[in-house]
């Protein structure tokens, strides 16, 4: 319900744009579909990945990997996960919310996110470059310890 209210007030601000600055209206829809089209290669790829995972692997066996019952380990594989996965947050929230929907454990997409956002494996020859060895390996250390700490707290406001 919440969508539909929102695509209204979306089409009525627009529409009430193009009667204001039909130019910088245009200009903006324009600029919004460049965005787009450079964001839908990943989203397309990430989608296809969480839709292939979701299909071969079953709820039960999610649930398994990392699931509640899963427990530190759980926590454990979905930090290391998310540590070396580059995925924007607006593509990571939906398939985190996909995942805790087929069986995942709240404290291990907890762990997965907070890694996935605050770790950066991929991108440490960027920041080494930038920041330093030192500063960066300290920053990711720190980093992928508060994932756990994140991890805990759901956990105990959750459960």
């Amino acid at each position: 319900m919440d969508s539909y209210i929102f695509y209204g007030l979306t089409a009525v601000l627009l529409t009430l744009s193009f009667f204001k600055d039909k130019k910088k209206t245009k200009m903006a829809l324009k600029k919004a579909w460049k965005a787009f089209e450079n964001i839908l290669p990943e989203f397309l790829v990430v989608i296809l990945l969480v839709g292939l995972m979701l299909a071969l692997l079953n709820a039960g066996t999610i649930s398994k990997i990392i699931g509640s019952e899963s427990g530190w380990f759980g926590v454990i594989l979905a930090s290391l996960i998310g540590s070396i996965t580059l995925i924007p947050g607006f593509v990571a929230f939906p398939m985190a919310a996909l995942l805790v929907e087929n069986g995942a454990g709240y404290m291990q997409i907890a762990a997965f996110i907070s890694t996935l956002m605050m770790v950066g494996i991929v991108t440490m020859p960027v920041e080494i470059k930038y920041f330093g060895k030192k500063a960066t390996i300290g920053r990711n250390m720190l980093a992928f310890a508060f994932s756990f700490i994140v991890a805990l707290l759901i956990g105990m406001v959750v459960i």
